[in-house]
């Protein structure tokens, strides 16, 4: 099976080119979903992150109060590696152990969408990386639209290897500035 880790900066299409790869019927798996599963109620990791955050993490409805710890992960780059500590491990067992599914139904390619790839040092453990990238005036405007102000968008990027050196690093770029069909056709000839 051919694996392929997709990755690129926040906000430049990751999660819109694993939604085009997903309708072509390629095997996706999101480690930005995985790492929301992981700290659903009840999980081992929620209870890790209460216990070194603190209790006011957790909302009166028992989840994860994101919000308040991204507040602090993005301020603090020791709160930020004391949270990767904690999910990195989790999430990298999980989504390896959906590549050994997918190969064991005998699925001929893969892809795992990986934000941190390169920062996780998980580039090694794929066929071909790619990296999903746009201007940085198109990434502003597409996270603003998601209500971040300047400040959590600089935070984020700064807790991020710059998407230039993603992109020098990786065996191939989809460009995401065009229309989703320009970076299909794209993705039809990089995951064909």
């Amino acid at each position: 099976m051919k694996t392929y880790g997709l990755t690129g900066g926040i906000g430049m299409g990751k999660s819109a080119a694993g939604k085009l790869l997903r309708e072509r019927g390629v095997p996706v798996v999101d480690t930005d979903e995985l790492a929301r599963q992981l700290v659903e109620p009840g999980r081992p990791a929620l209870a890790e992150i209460q216990q070194a955050f603190g209790p006011e993490m957790i909302g009166p409805d028992g989840r994860l109060r994101r919000g308040e710890l991204a507040r602090l992960v993005f301020q603090k780059a020791s709160a930020r590696r004391k949270l990767e500590d904690i999910l990195h491990p989790r999430v990298r067992a999980a989504w390896q152990a959906q590549l050994e599914h997918w190969r064991n139904e005998g699925h001929p390619q893969a892809v795992v969408v990986i934000p941190l790839l390169y920062e996780t040092n998980a580039a090694p453990l794929f066929d071909t990386v790619i990296c999903v990238a746009c201007l940085g005036g198109t990434q502003r405007r597409r996270l603003e639209e998601r209500g971040w102000d300047a400040a959590q968008i600089r935070q984020r990027n700064e807790s991020q290897w710059p998407v230039e050196k993603k992109m020098e690093l990786a065996h191939c770029v989809a460009w995401s500035e065009g229309t989703l069909e320009v970076l299909a056709a794209q993705l039809q000839r990089l995951v064909p």
